[in-house]
């Protein structure tokens, strides 16, 4: 009987699954099937339309526009398993080029170079004087704690189980002023509430970036939208190798086989339910099937909303959480799901899309930012949400037409009141929304014809504003104790894998295509016998002098 491979969850982790199988483990895409309850994942981009196929929440009165719940930035330097894998994979767009081609070289034609980076009311953007955010205003205490972090062996991480950052800089909660926090907090999404474990590993890890995390020289930027640029490819690739696509199934429970003293973890059955229908059903899976699971997302349980209607929260614990819950119930190995899917406070935060008609608003963010489209992450320190906005190269999308222009935001406090707006970012329109950050990018405008001068004119060219509340988005960096995260293949299992940015590997970091990548690289060439030796090559930029030498020098700068 032929051997087949189950994937619960069709993101990148379990996709790149499907390409290891075929490029190294000479599977036929027949093999392969693909169960999911939506095709689109974390990373962003589509038409708004195409997500309330999928949404399952109130009706939304505007479908105008577009979508991005959110983005990834890429690193050329340290996804080593992204570019090597992506080689494989044919571009959608440039014949006789692979996704790797297609990204490196629109990067490498449009390089980033962020010229206002942070921004305050008092200071506007922060470019000279004492805020100047090419200083990352360290005290010796925040100095001598943070490299006391960083130099934790890995093998000594239980050091930091359930610690926090607030916890670990509790001497010294200066730090948290500095612009290195502002910076760090909004470029990877990090909370004071946040594991101090993940810090330590980012800043191994992303050593490289510390002394350029002002201007984000080091961010790989794709041609358009992640979902665009990365999933359809690998999608497509798959499918014209004979995999299968599965959507609307929700896989509800494994069945496991009994086995002496409960030592081996053997997936021999999945309860699904198809969706909306409800309708439920069994999958027998044959002795030497394989199931790599996506156990956990941080995009569960989103709620959207539009321009004049504000987003009702969806109290659903995780559907992929619940799986792995799920399995925690008959083995006690397989870490702790409620740890990162039941502290909404500690992981929530909001994003929102907007598109217009016209360039005029695009232009005015250029004229007050200081740079064009493609350079950008603006954070606002002072605003109560913390909020942030991302201006793509565009266009972002490939069915944007040319008039549009398309942006998206986030704010990192969606239960805290606006400055401009009266009431939690939560509760807001997208209306609303548009009209906090509006407040927010007039305050920095020290043109004598400021931005307030022009809103009857922003205001018609507005097609849509759509805001997302995403109750996971920062789970991955909650507080957890070594063991919390089950490994990629728990030990004992026959056939079931973890990809997700929910199982444990070493050293790599989370909140990265680069770590579900190598989670799904590690599960395959496990089951197939593959060594790990063969497995892909990390550089350790921690142990290079030259790297470390210019990171002490940013850290008195």
């Amino acid at each position: 009987m032929t051997q087949h491979a189950y994937m619960i969850g069709s993101g990148i982790g379990n996709l790149a699954a499907g390409l290891y199988l075929i490029r190294d483990g000479h599977w036929s895409g027949d093999q392969i099937t693909f169960y999911g309850l939506n095709s689109h994942g974390a990373n962003d981009g589509d038409k708004v339309e195409a997500y309330t196929k999928e949404y399952k929440g109130p009706k939304l009165s505007n479908t105008a526009g577009f979508l991005a719940e959110g983005g990834r930035m890429l690193n050329e330097e340290t996804y080593e398993n992204l570019w090597d894998l992506l080689k494989s994979v044919p571009s959608l767009d440039n014949p006789g080029q692979s996704v790797t081609d297609d990204i490196l070289n629109f990067d490498h034609q449009h390089p980033t170079h962020d010229v206002a980076r942070l921004m305050d009311k008092t200071d506007g953007l922060r470019i000279r004087g004492k805020n100047d955010y090419n200083k990352m205003q360290f005290n010796m205490k925040d100095r001598t704690l943070l490299s006391k972090l960083m130099m934790i062996p890995e093998k000594d991480e239980q050091q930091l189980n359930d610690v926090s950052i607030a916890d670990w800089f509790k001497n010294s909660p200066h730090i948290f002023t500095t612009n290195f926090w502002y910076m760090w907090e909004t470029t990877f999404a990090f909370k004071k509430e946040s594991s101090a474990m993940e810090l330590r590993r980012y800043m191994n890890r992303m050593i490289l970036e510390f002394s350029r995390i002002n201007t984000l020289e080091g961010v790989t930027r794709t041609p358009y939208n992640q979902y665009e640029s990365l999933i359809l490819p690998m999608r497509q690739y798959l499918i014209d190798q004979g995999a299968k696509f599965v959507n609307d199934v929700k896989v509800t429970a494994f069945d496991f086989a009994d086995t002496p003293f409960r030592d081996d973890i053997i997936v021999k059955g999945l309860q699904i339910e198809q969706q909306p229908a409800g309708e439920k059903s069994t999958i027998a899976l044959a002795e030497d099937d394989l199931v790599f699971d996506t156990n956990g997302a941080i995009t569960d349980s989103a709620s959207i909303g539009d321009l004049d209607t504000p987003i009702v929260e969806n109290d659903e614990y995780a559907p992929s959480a619940a799986l792995w819950k799920q399995a925690t119930e008959h083995f006690y190995s397989l870490g702790q799901p409620d740890k990162f899917f039941n502290d909404r406070p500690q992981s929530e935060w909001m994003s929102f899309t907007v598109t217009t008609n016209n360039h005029f608003l695009l232009n005015q963010i250029t004229r007050i930012t200081q740079q064009q489209p493609g350079n950008a992450l603006n954070t606002w320190v002072d605003s109560s949400n913390l909020l942030s906005i991302v201006v793509h190269h565009q266009p972002h999308f490939k069915t944007q037409k040319e008039n549009e222009t398309i942006f998206w935001g986030y704010a990192m406090f969606p239960r805290v009141n606006g400055d401009y707006v009266d009431k939690p970012f939560i509760d807001m329109t997208g209306r609303e929304i548009l009209t906090e950050l509006l407040g927010h990018l007039n305050e920095v405008d020290d043109s004598q014809d400021k931005l307030a001068n022009h809103l009857d004119e922003i205001w018609d060219s507005i097609v849509n504003v759509i805001p997302v509340y995403m109750p996971y988005a920062s789970a991955l960096f909650n507080r957890r104790a070594v063991g919390d995260r089950p490994k990629v293949v728990p030990k004992g299992s026959k056939n079931l894998a973890f990809i997700s940015q929910f199982s444990e590997m070493p050293f790599d970091m989370v909140f990265t295509e680069q770590y579900s990548i190598r989670a799904a690289q590690t599960a395959v060439y496990h089951f197939l016998g593959i060594p790990e030796t063969r497995l892909t090559k990390l550089h350790h930029y921690e142990k290079n002098p030259v790297v470390m030498a210019k990171a002490l020098k940013t850290m008195f700068r």
